[in-house]
């Protein structure tokens, strides 16, 4: 029973932590715990919506980019919102 018990608590996070959609994990390079500084926020905590227009405004290029809008080119309006979603938590 204690190793049933040991084995559920030590797979929870790998089970509950979900997969990142395509393209998701690299904006952790810049975004994530260790992003490269104050000019890059974190996404941690944000609104999916919030971050899914920022994609989009670096998509059409109604917001300003050194980088992010040739990154967020790669990616359809779907795509933005799987990853927005995923990012934020």
């Amino acid at each position: 029973m204690r190793r049933a018990v040991l084995f559920c608590l030590l797979a929870w996070p790998a089970a509950a932590e979900e997969a990142a959609p395509p393209g998701a994990s690299s904006c952790l390079g810049c975004h994530g715990p260790a992003r490269m500084g104050a000019a890059i926020p974190s996404l941690r905590g944000r609104d999916p919506a919030e971050v899914a227009a920022a994609l989009r405004g670096f998509r059409d290029n109604s917001r300003p980019a050194t980088v992010m809008d040739r990154l967020a080119r790669g990616f359809s309006e779907p795509e933005s919102q799987a990853i927005a979603a995923w990012v934020v938590r």
